[in-house]
């Protein structure tokens, strides 16, 4: 946008001007950056209240009225020489705010006196003052397109998961050697949230010492006290069977030594689908989940494998509220070039959810990374398509490409990841010791949601954030 200001030649008592600007949560972690205010009155949840509760900074408040004054009257070219301020009222996360000001006296040199003015919802004055100003001498125009871009670390989507498991009754859950710190850590948590309610196997001692070790205690949760790991497993399998648990968490143990007994043809709780992982990513500035599947489990797939893999990942989708997910089948290119086969896979995947062989969301490819996730790279590329550029799940042709992505955008692109397993007859979650606590706890929501959406219970969640 173009912005031109009236010089002090032009400008007369009486002139006045305002703008709207709506207090948002990303605000308030701006200015508590820029600040160094680190007051929990001012930051949403830093007093235990709902976002929509955090009160807005009063200086965050008045440095607004610098925004009419730099941009519009006088403009560009504007410089401060005082301002005063009497706040009489507080700002909220949410609210709208109309800040103005009016020419008040011309003096001498350029200076410029203006009343200022904050008035928050319901049209109320939450601040008013004076301003002194120097005013542009000469005609200026300023394109805000050249301001860098900001993004703001936060994880809002699983917070959002997590909040919607809030009147679910927690999940039985089966926590095979929970014998490691991270590992019990991360299921305490979720019964502190209420998310789950675990039956930890593993050898009782050595759990007992992990509670220990971060401060915890155990007392009052079902222990059944199996050292083996390979005979905890196939106690958390047979768990299942009984209709006991209805997940199972994997602690400190191979993934494999876990889903041997949980793909076994008998004993086993496999199901006619083939199991696959789903990892869901809560990236800054994306305002949706974005699901990456398989990175965890199937190796080098095959046509018919990923036909599940496709399956298995709009289920989860689904189950976090995205209504008709949009999956982008990804490979190197996004043309179809015999030479790839990614390329020929993710062509028959979008022809058989065209025919209704893949179910509930939207399937296209093959798609490269850029375009599946950029709208101005899927046309520069001349993509028609309803998911090029919108994509809610990504494909990847093998483990290795989806170990690198999921990896990249957790160390690169500052996401957090979460997962579960789904294929068998109810969700897995895989851990790793590099998980952080939001992580794991992220994971068990979604686990929860999925159970409660493959059950029938319909749960209001909405598929993408406000814009910020």
């Amino acid at each position: 946008m173009i912005r031109e200001n009236k010089t002090f030649a032009e400008l007369s008592v009486g002139d006045t001007a305002s703008i709207k600007r709506v207090c948002t949560a990303n605000d308030l972690y701006i200015f508590a950056h820029a600040s160094g205010n680190l007051n929990p009155l001012h930051l949403p949840d830093g007093h235990g209240a709902p976002v929509q509760e955090a009160i807005a900074p009063s200086m965050w408040v008045g440095a607004l009225v610098s925004a009419v004054l730099g941009n519009v009257l006088p403009g560009p070219g504007t410089l401060y020489n005082a301002q005063s301020f009497r706040f009489l009222g507080r700002a909220h996360v949410g609210d709208e705010l109309t800040i103005a000001v009016t020419v008040k006296e011309k003096r001498p040199g350029n200076v410029v006196v203006l009343d200022t003015q904050v008035r928050g919802r319901g049209g109320e004055t939450i601040a008013e003052g004076v301003a002194e100003v120097l005013a542009p001498a000469r005609k200026l125009q300023i394109d805000d397109a050249g301001v860098p871009s900001l993004l703001v670390n936060r994880h809002q989507h699983f917070d959002r998961l997590i909040e919607a498991c809030r009147g679910l009754d927690p999940m039985a859950m089966a926590v095979v050697a929970p014998e490691e710190p991270n590992a019990l850590g991360g299921v305490l948590l979720a019964l502190e949230h209420k998310l789950v309610r675990p039956v930890l196997i593993g050898s009782a001692d050595r759990t007992r010492q992990a509670a220990r070790e971060i401060g915890a205690t155990v007392d009052g949760i079902e222990i059944v006290d199996v050292p083996d790991h390979d005979q905890a497993a196939a106690h958390a399998v047979a768990l299942v069977r009984d209709g006991r648990v209805d997940a199972i968490m994997k602690g400190h143990l191979h993934t494999d030594q876990l889903l041997a007994h949980v793909v076994k043809r008998d004993g086993g709780i496999r199901t006619s689908r083939r199991i696959s992982h789903a990892f869901a990513f809560d990236v800054p500035g994306l305002d949706h989940v974005l699901l990456v599947s398989d990175a965890a489990i199937n190796i080098a797939p095959t046509l018919e494998e990923k036909v599940d893999i496709v399956q298995n990942a709009i289920d989860v989708a689904r189950s976090l509220g995205i209504e008709q997910p949009k999956v982008g089948v990804l490979s190197a290119v996004e043309t179809v070039n015999p030479k790839i086969p990614s390329t020929l896979d993710a062509a028959i995947l979008a022809k058989m959810a065209e025919r209704g062989q893949i179910t509930g969301g939207l399937v296209d490819g093959p798609l490269a990374m850029d375009n599946a996730m950029d709208m101005a790279a899927a046309r520069t590329k001349g993509i028609t398509s309803l998911v090029a550029g919108r994509a809610d799940v990504l494909i990847v042709p093998n483990i290795e490409a989806g170990n690198m992505l999921a990896k990249e955008l957790v160390f690169v692109a500052h996401a957090v990841g979460a997962g579960v397993v789904v294929g068998a007859k109810v969700p897995i979650i895989l851990t790793s010791r590099a998980d952080d606590a939001k992580s794991r706890l992220a994971s068990c929501a979604i686990a929860v949601l999925f159970q409660a959406w493959r059950s029938g219970i319909k749960l209001a969640l909405p598929g993408k954030a406000a814009a910020a």
